[in-house]
């Protein structure tokens, strides 16, 4: 009599600053075609209470396992969002932030050499809603948006990627983290070498201070959209070995 296959997580992708859940597209495809069942939720981008808060509210409403993904900043979302989501069972990080307690992205960012998206960003105000007035919320330059953000993808993908680019609210990189989801669930953490938005050097400090499973690529922070079958396997590898599948060593030769 044979045992029942383990049914695999549910993936849940949470795209970063600047970007949105379509950046997800291709990894979304081959992940179908893997046989996983993906959501990707929009980020709502406007603070990392707020935004954690919703992601772990369409986390919990799944009632399912979950191998929750964060590009970039959805990385500090995931990890504040998942500290207190039983059902998540494992992260996965790519060029993302993997904060400590009390940290904040600019924390990370301060903390290693200088990326040229700190002077290629432009800020505009937005009503909040709040008695405080106006918020601020910062955009990539157009012109700029190639270099920093997808310097390995086609023209034609930068022009239209700097024009559809969400903005993030100033406030969501200063805000402090709680406790790290990676603390108590296994991680794994996709580095982007050629990455000019996220330091690669603070990535690996982030991917180790985690004990993540680590995986070099040479891409640009737009890893997901220039290299999806390598973010797919990690993900599918994160899923394999969630579920006791036991997919990790087929899957990590492809890198």
């Amino acid at each position: 009599m044979h045992e029942p296959t383990p049914t695999p997580p549910v993936i849940v992708l949470v795209h970063g600053g600047f970007a949105d859940a379509s950046s997800w597209a291709r990894v979304i495809s081959l992940l179908h075609s893997a046989g996983l069942t993906v959501h990707a939720p929009a980020n709502p981008l406007r603070g990392l209470a707020q935004d954690a808060a919703y992601i772990r509210s369409v986390v919990r409403h799944l009632e399912v396992p979950i191998v929750l993904v964060g590009h970039g900043y959805g990385g500090a979302v995931i990890t504040h969002a998942a500290s207190d989501a039983d059902n998540v069972v494992a992260l996965c990080y790519v060029a993302a932030f993997g904060l400590d307690a009390g940290e904040c992205v600019l924390d990370i960012r301060s903390r290693f050499a200088f990326m040229p998206v700190t002077d290629a960003t432009l800020t505009a105000a937005f009503p909040s809603g709040s008695p405080g007035g106006p918020g601020k919320e910062l955009y990539i330059r157009k012109e700029r948006f190639p270099q920093v953000f997808a310097a390995d993808l086609p023209p034609h993908v930068n022009q239209a990627l700097a024009v559809t680019q969400r903005p993030i609210a100033r406030s969501a990189l200063t805000d402090r983290s709680g406790p790290p989801a990676w603390a108590s669930k296994p991680s794994w953490y996709a580095i982007a070498a050629a990455d000019r938005m996220v330091n690669p050097t603070a990535q690996r400090f982030m991917a180790q201070r985690m004990a993540a499973t680590e995986y070099l690529l040479d891409a640009s922070h737009a890893v997901v959209l220039s290299q999806p079958g390598a973010v797919a396997a990690m993900i599918r590898e994160a899923a394999g070995e969630s579920s006791g599948r036991g997919d990790g060593d087929a899957l990590r030769s492809i890198f």
